[in-house]
Parts: C-alpha cells; sequence; structure tokens
C-alpha cells in the first residue's frame, strides 16, 4: 500500500506541473501578443482597408439628415402652486414642472393631430442605387394617399414632367398619369386608387415607392425621433429638435407640434372654466324660477290682505337675516372650492364649517325673534325673506357666470414659444469622417480578434522545454518562418534550398544550429537520417532538403531519398526514382541525378505501380540503404507523415537517426507522446525533434541584430 501512494503522489505532481506548463506556454504576453500583430500587420493593412471602402460606401449610402429646433417657455408665473413648487424644487433638487410637459408633447394627444395634418402616414421613398449613392435623388411629398387594403405594397410614381406624374400598379403597369396640386382618383380592380402630390423634383423616370403607415405606428415613430428636454436646470424652457431627409420638413413637423401643443395648453386650462360655466347655466333657470314664485306669492299675500307697514323692528330684522344668509351663501362656496383640494378635517375646511355652524345659530336666533311678531309681520317677513335669498343666489350665479366668459376669453395657457424652427439646410447627418473612422477601427478590431483566434486554435506546444521534460526527447532546433520573400512564392519543388539563396535568414541560422546538433549526435561513419512529421504540412520536406545541401556543402556526398511514393515532393530530373527500384524496374545508380547543390545528389518518388506499403516490405529496402551507403556519406530519407500512412513504420528498423519535424503550435503533448511511443516500439535507433514554423521572438535568430557579416580589413 505504501509503494502505492508513493508512486501515485509524484504521478499527481506531474499532471499538475504539465497543465501549469500547458497554461503557461498558452498564456499571451503583451509583448508577443505586439509581435503577434505585427507579423500580420499585412492582414491587418487589407482589413482597415476593407473597413475604409466599407466606411466611405455607407457615409455615401446614407441619406442626408436636416435638423430643426424650437423652444417653448413653461410660464408658471401666474399660477402661485407652480411657483412655489418651482422654487421648492431648486432648494430640494425635486422635479420640474417642464418635466411634466416633456411626455405630453410626446404623447398620442398631440402627435396624431400633427401626423394627420403633416401627412406623415404617407410616403414616396426613391428608388434608385446610383441616384442614392451619388445623393441626386428626387422628391415627391405627399399629403393624402388611398390604396387598395389588399393590395398596399408594391405601388410606385413615376415622374414624366416636373408637373406630371403616373401611378404604377404592382404588377408593373401604368394606371394614370396625375398633376402635381391637384388629387388623383382612379378605378383599380373593384377598389380605387387616390393620391394628392404637394411637392415633386427629380428627373423624369425617376421612380419613388408608395407606401401608407398607420396613424399609431407613425405616431410612435414620431415620437421616438423627437428630442424633448428642458434647457437648463429649473428653467421652464423646453428644447424640441427633430431630423429629417428634407430641411422644410423638418422645420414644418416641428412648428406644427409646437403650435398644436399651445392650442391644446390653451384648451385644457380652459376646460375646467367651461364645466363650471355649463354646470351654472344649466342651474340658472331653477333659480329663475324659484325666484319668480317667491315674488309671486309675496305681492299675492299683499294683495289679499292690503297693504302692511313693516315696523323699524321688522326691518332691522330682515336685513340682518339678508346679511347672513349672503355670508352663508359665500362660506359654502369657498367650502366647496376647498374640499377639491383637501380633505374635511384639513384645518381651513374645518374653520370655514365653524363659521358656517355660527351663522346657522344666529339664524336660529332671528327666527326665534321673528315668532314673537304678530302673524301677518311674520308672514311678510317669511316671504320677503325667501324672496331675498333667491334674488341674492341669481344675481351670485350672473355674476359668476360673467367672470368665467370673461377668464375663457381671456385664457393664454402656461406655455408660450420663445422660438419657432427655421430651415437649416446644412446636414446634420451624416458624419463621413467619422463613419469612416469607426469603420477602420471596427475591421482592424474584426482582424486582431480574427489573428487571436487563430492564434488560440494553434494551441497545440509550443516550448521546447517543455516537450523535451515530457517526451525524454531533446529538440535540437526552432526553425522560425523565413523572411525570404522569392521562398515564399517560389514553392515549387525544383526550388533551391534556403540556405544557398538566403544564408543569413533566421532560418538559415536555426538550420545550421541543427545540423551542428546533428554532427555531434551521429556517431557512425556513414548514416541513415530519416526526417518525417507527425501529419501533412509541418514542413518536413523544407527540413530534409536544406539538412542535405548543409551536408552537401560540408564536403559529404550526400543523397536525399524521396521516400513519399504517394505524392513526391522532392524534385528529381529523372522520371525513374525509389519506386522503380524497389519493383526490380531500374537499379539505383541509373535513377539517382545530380542537383543544382554540390555532392547533393537526388533519388526521386519514382512512379509506384503497387501501394507502396507492398513495396517497403521485405529485405529490398534495406538493401538499397546498404548499397546508398557505399556510395554516399550520408543518407537522408524524406517519409510521409507517421500518423496518416504506415509506410514510414517500415522504414524505421533500419534508419541510424530519427529526425521528427512538430510544427509551432499546431500538435497536442499527447498528440506528440503518442507518436513518440508508437516509434520508439518499431526502431531504438536515437531521435530528436524539430520545431519548425515558429514565430519570431526576440532570441530566435538574428532577426533583430541584422546581418552578422564580416567586414573585410584594409
Amino acid at each position: 500500500m505504501k509503494e502505492q501512494k508513493q508512486t501515485a503522489i509524484p504521478a499527481t505532481t506531474i499532471n499538475l506541473t504539465t497543465l501549469q506548463g500547458q497554461q503557461k506556454a498558452n498564456a499571451i504576453t503583451l509583448t508577443e501578443a505586439v509581435s503577434l500583430l505585427w507579423k500580420h500587420k499585412l492582414l491587418l493593412l487589407i482589413f482597415a482597408v476593407i473597413g475604409a471602402l466599407l466606411g466611405t460606401f455607407w457615409a455615401n449610402w446614407v441619406r442626408p439628415q436636416y435638423s430643426s429646433d424650437a423652444l417653448l417657455k413653461l410660464d408658471i408665473k401666474g399660477n402661485k402652486a407652480g411657483r412655489a413648487m418651482g422654487e421648492m424644487g431648486m432648494l430640494l433638487d425635486m422635479a420640474s414642472p417642464a418635466d411634466a410637459e416633456i411626455p405630453v408633447i410626446k404623447s398620442r394627444k398631440v402627435l396624431s393631430y400633427v401626423v394627420d395634418a403633416e401627412g406623415l402616414c404617407y410616403d414616396a421613398i426613391p428608388i434608385g442605387f446610383l441616384d442614392r449613392l451619388t445623393h441626386k435623388e428626387g422628391r415627391m411629398s405627399i399629403s393624402s394617399l388611398n390604396l387598395p387594403s389588399d393590395m398596399a405594397s408594391g405601388w410606385k410614381a413615376k415622374i414624366i414632367s416636373d408637373e406630371e406624374y403616373e401611378i404604377i400598379t404592382p404588377e408593373g403597369k401604368a394606371l394614370a398619369k396625375g398633376h402635381v396640386g391637384k388629387e388623383l382618383n382612379a378605378p383599380y380592380k373593384d377598389d380605387s386608387v387616390s393620391i394628392l402630390v404637394d411637392v415633386m423634383k427629380g428627373r423624369a423616370g425617376q421612380q419613388f415607392r408608395l407606401s401608407v403607415m398607420p396613424p399609431l405606428i407613425a405616431a410612435r415613430k414620431l415620437a421616438g425621433q423627437l428630442r424633448v428636454a428642458e434647457q437648463g436646470k429649473q428653467t421652464g424652457v423646453i428644447g424640441i429638435s427633430y431630423s429629417h431627409r428634407y430641411p422644410d420638413r423638418a422645420a414644418s413637423i416641428l412648428n406644427t407640434i409646437a403650435n398644436v401643443y399651445l392650442r391644446q395648453n390653451i384648451e385644457m386650462r380652459s376646460a375646467e372654466a367651461e364645466k363650471t360655466l355649463d354646470f351654472l347655466r344649466n342651474q340658472l333657470p331653477g333659480v329663475k324660477a324659484k325666484l319668480d314664485s317667491a315674488e309671486k306669492r309675496l305681492a299675492d299675500y299683499r294683495h289679499r290682505i292690503g297693504s302692511v307697514d313693516m315696523s323699524g323692528e321688522t326691518q332691522g330684522l330682515l336685513k340682518k337675516e339678508q346679511d347672513l344668509n349672503m355670508q352663508l351663501l359665500n362660506l359654502e362656496q369657498k367650502r366647496q372650492e376647498l374640499t377639491r383640494l383637501f380633505k374635511g378635517s384639513h384645518p381651513s375646511v374645518q374653520t370655514i364649517v365653524r363659521q358656517i355652524a355660527k351663522i346657522q345659530k344666529e339664524l336660529s336666533k332671528l327666527k326665534g325673534r321673528a315668532e314673537k311678531m304678530p302673524l301677518t309681520q311674520q308672514e311678510i317677513l317669511s316671504l320677503q325673506e325667501e324672496v331675498s335669498v333667491n334674488n341674492a343666489q341669481y344675481t351670485s350665479m350672473l355674476n359668476n357666470i360673467q367672470q368665467l366668459e370673461v377668464v375663457r376669453a381671456g385664457e393664454v395657457g402656461t406655455v408660450r414659444v420663445i422660438d419657432y424652427a427655421a430651415i437649416d439646410r446644412s446636414p446634420t447627418k451624416p458624419k463621413k469622417s467619422r463613419i469612416q473612422l469607426c469603420a477602420i477601427l471596427a475591421s482592424l478590431l474584426v482582424g486582431i480578434i480574427l489573428i487571436f483566434i487563430m492564434r488560440i486554435l494553434k494551441s497545440g506546444a509550443r516550448n521546447a522545454l517543455e516537450i523535451e521534460r515530457e517526451t525524454g526527447v531533446s529538440v535540437y532546433a526552432k526553425i522560425p518562418e523565413s523572411s525570404n520573400r522569392t521562398l515564399r512564392k517560389n514553392k515549387r519543388k525544383h526550388a533551391r534550398p534556403l540556405v544557398c539563396i538566403s544564408s543569413e535568414d533566421p532560418a538559415s541560422e536555426a538550420l545550421r544550429s541543427l545540423f551542428t546538433s546533428l554532427e555531434f549526435s551521429l556517431s557512425m561513419e556513414k548514416p541513415a537520417i530519416l526526417v518525417a512529421g507527425l501529419v501533412a504540412g509541418v514542413g518536413k520536406s523544407f527540413v530534409s532538403k536544406n539538412l542535405a545541401a548543409l551536408f552537401a556543402n560540408s564536403g559529404k556526398r550526400t543523397l536525399l531519398i524521396d521516400a513519399d511514393m504517394r505524392r513526391g515532393v522532392v524534385f528529381s530530373k529523372s522520371n525513374l526514382g525509389l519506386a522503380d527500384v524497389l519493383s526490380g524496374m531500374a537499379e539505383l545508380e541509373s535513377c539517382v541525378t545530380e542537383s543544382k547543390v554540390d555532392n547533393l545528389y537526388i533519388l526521386g518518388s519514382g512512379k509506384a505501380l503497387h501501394a507502396p506499403t507492398d513495396l517497403l516490405h521485405g529485405e529490398t529496402f534495406a538493401k538499397i540503404i546498404e548499397q546508398a551507403k557505399s556510395l554516399y556519406d550520408v543518407i537522408i530519407i524524406d517519409t510521409p507523415p507517421i500518423n496518416l500512412v504506415a509506410d514510414t513504420e517500415l522504414i524505421l528498423p533500419i534508419i541510424d537517426f530519427a529526425l521528427y519535424v512538430l510544427h509551432y503550435g499546431r500538435h497536442s503533448m499527447d498528440q506528440i507522446k503518442e507518436s513518440i511511443n508508437k516509434v520508439e516500439r518499431l526502431s531504438e535507433a536515437p531521435k530528436a525533434f524539430v520545431l519548425n514554423h515558429c514565430e519570431r521572438e526576440h532570441n530566435i535568430g538574428y532577426h533583430y541584430y541584422g546581418y552578422y557579416g564580416y567586414k573585410k580589413r584594409n
């Protein structure tokens, strides 16, 4: 049990260390990010150019917008409560009275009138790609449009002359011709079409797409386009701005909004007076009838009993009773006004109630005194009192009606227009330079994201120390991307090796480092070196050709064998090759050709008439290698990928050294370890890794130091 625990702990530690190493290797530092972006600067430049072109197109495609603005003033000086709330709001940072008016301006009650008055339900949109791109579109303003409900889309209007146009049906046929300023009515199937064009500008042949929008949708759209805000804090000044593709329409719509809101504000202010007037006018005939009835009863009583002289006491009692009734009537009116604003328990209401109770008590005392008078005097006093009360009530109602009529006639509302909207012919949108800049930045951002996504997708092994620690196999070289443009463009098989055409390239320096490491590692006199990749596209043929050229340049007769008989990646002047030698159709010496590099000879892949794995089975290939060793000093075998075909597995047992090429950042550590375990079961020959296609780093090659050459002494 102890032994199992002791072996389990190091395994866990190794796994944690491996995970931390992978996370560290996949992390991108700021320096690496800048270097990565600089490496793909051409791609970023392409994205920037595309962004500039798209920004220019969009800036010209968007129709110009013209803005207009108006100023309204909310007058709260005449309203004591409103003025008090405004002053308190400045002290307590409360909402301004103007904040309550902004939703009213954008309400359907106001905007529905504007939509109807300005014809915002109807639209004629110009058609034409080039006309829109060059801002040469025509204009057609419609104040009335009626289309069949079952076919409301697809209708067009076409300019014929400066004053004449024609309507085109959804079927593409001309329906009727109309004139500017005159309503056109034309029958269509079982329905009819009517249109009234107010303004029309444009070249002959210009077409417009006609559309009708529901009033509710048009009002909501207008509310969303309006910008309404108080200018300053607690100022009561409201600013309204609106944008439209025609400057005169922007000013006209805004002025209509201001006028409709002003009119509705006045109507709302006079609505209460109008309601009170209606109530008093309805009650006035009844009060007049009661007054006439009381006067008639008084006259009839006097006529029946004759003339009755009222004593001084009776007249005084009557006068005092009349005064108390007038006071009682006024207090009742005040109480009704206060109960609209406050509850019955409010101190102001309670004060009025106490005053009314006091007057009613005094009236009761007066009635008690009147009961002690003679019956004739009492009756006269009662009838006279009834006439006086009804007459006072009737007179008060007449006075109130006159006052309310004066108030209604002189009502000006709480809002006034400071500035009406004016026509501004300078477009506010689009901001072309801003659009182009945003498009360029957005394109660059897309390019940067794409570059980092590509970097993340290549999340394989990048660290040589990590590969050596996990596999126990040395990494002999890290070969960066070549900076030679000629080599990048010319990827043909017969292209000369990089070390021969650009010796100062950082990749050439890394290849020389690989060559040096191999020389120290090879203990045999005439080694057979295998160069293979885990998968296709890692650059193993590039490594094998340059490595063979370096051996040849060192004075050793070198044979480069193309063992990839499926694709044939190494150029040979002869059509015959390895496949022909293995099948017995040709001899080795007749198939080998010279290359452009001294001491370097090529054995091509040839034409395989049978499966390459069948040709490699047996001892034929081993005999070919032995024969080649008698003729050449170094043999380099370029083989197919290990994880794709079994050809390399058949070659492994007879080689002296194996060189496996890895692509920087492409292979996971598990893939590398799995491949190494596979080849170790087949061959005990020494082996090493080459990390190819490495990203440029500050510690790779001489790229950042320039070419380190020798100066000629005098």
